[in-house]
């Protein structure tokens, strides 16, 4: 498990790899505060459950540690050099020995979520699932499959209108929509650096459907 230059990529990634073993490939897009220590203890946990996992480091070693922070970072994010980032993390996922099967999956938080999207719609025949949290937006025109975890109270990314419509285009692109909502939490609920936010039995239930449907959807981890 090691940090590593993301081939052709103009930014740092963080890698996480099954000990011992090849895995199905996952693309995960931290929130706004960076790749901080939860994204990439995450990373780990990923390889725990037999995934080759990659986290882009948008913003180049640093990270948030208040809201202030965060919507600093955010607005300092230049979208054309993310966007290249993000490609260029998925080629270099794609291409890890390490990863088999043909299909990724992108797992996104918040800002991450839409980023999520954004890369699953650029890059239709890698992306074979795609998990959102608590987020998700702009347009999209391929079919995907999506798994979508969403807080009952939120107010900073997708509320219930937003979800509505979101699932109406992923399903308007022919694509699918799972998704859940969780009762009595807010934003950042599976997040457990958002001690505020996090509340851990739908952070438990919200990471063991993402495995099974990362599972399901990808090759199946040997």
């Amino acid at each position: 498990m090691i940090e590593l230059k993301v081939v052709k990529s103009p930014g740092p990634a963080y890698v996480a790899v099954p000990e011992g073993r090849p895995g199905p490939g996952v693309l995960v897009l931290p929130a706004w505060w960076g790749l901080n220590d939860f994204f990439k203890s995450l990373c780990h946990r990923l390889a725990g459950a037999g995934f080759v996992a990659l986290a882009p480091d948008l913003y180049h070693g640093k990270v948030a540690t208040s809201v202030e922070d965060a919507e600093n970072l955010k607005a300092g994010l230049d979208r054309k050099r993310v966007n290249s980032h993000l490609l260029a993390a998925l080629d270099g996922l794609k291409a890890h020995p390490a990863v088999t099967g043909k299909g990724l999956g992108v797992v996104g938080f918040s800002l991450g979520a839409r980023f999520a999207l954004w890369v699953a719609d650029q890059k239709p025949a890698d992306v074979a699932a795609v998990v959102l949290f608590y987020g998700g937006g702009g347009q999209v025109k391929s079919p995907m499959s999506v798994l979508g975890h969403f807080a009952e109270r939120d107010a900073w990314g997708a509320g219930r209108k937003t979800v509505q419509k979101l699932r109406d285009t992923l399903l308007k692109a022919g694509g699918e929509a799972v998704f859940h909502t969780y009762p009595g939490t807010e934003h950042w609920f599976f997040e457990s650096s958002v001690p505020a936010a996090y509340q851990d039995e739908a952070a438990t239930l919200a990471w063991e459907r993402t495995v099974e449907f990362l599972r399901n959807r990808l090759e199946k981890p040997v």
